[in-house]
């Protein structure tokens, strides 16, 4: 039952962190996230898979952004494909968990 997502009347906020060169499984889970009553938040492109060229200047105001989407969130989703967590991703994971966001992961973790 889709009401199952709802906090309060409301839907639970998600923003989904992980590498962008997993752009395929990050739509999927947007979609199945989306379809099971969430709103979903995403990263702004893809980056890596898409061989899109960022500056650094760039890419520390991408990483800003992101706190930011967590904080607007009611829990993390990690993209971890194939048991991976790159350097980014971990410090959103460490930021969640001290702003006591629930952490959820696409696959079973260690």
């Amino acid at each position: 039952m889709l009401e199952e997502s709802f906090r309060d009347g409301k839907p639970n906020v998600i923003t989904l962190c992980g590498s962008t060169k997993f752009k395929g499984p990050f739509e999927e889970a947007m979609a199945d996230l989306t379809l099971k009553g969430n709103i979903v938040i995403g990263v702004a492109f893809f980056e890596q898979s898409d061989q899109i060229e960022i500056t650094e200047e760039q890419a520390a105001l991408l990483g800003r952004l992101h706190f930011h989407k967590i904080d607007m969130s009611d829990e993390i989703y990690v993209i971890n494909v194939n048991g991976y967590v790159g350097q980014s991703t971990r410090q959103e994971i460490e930021y969640a968990a001290r702003a006591g966001k629930k952490i959820s992961y696409l696959e079973p973790v260690n």
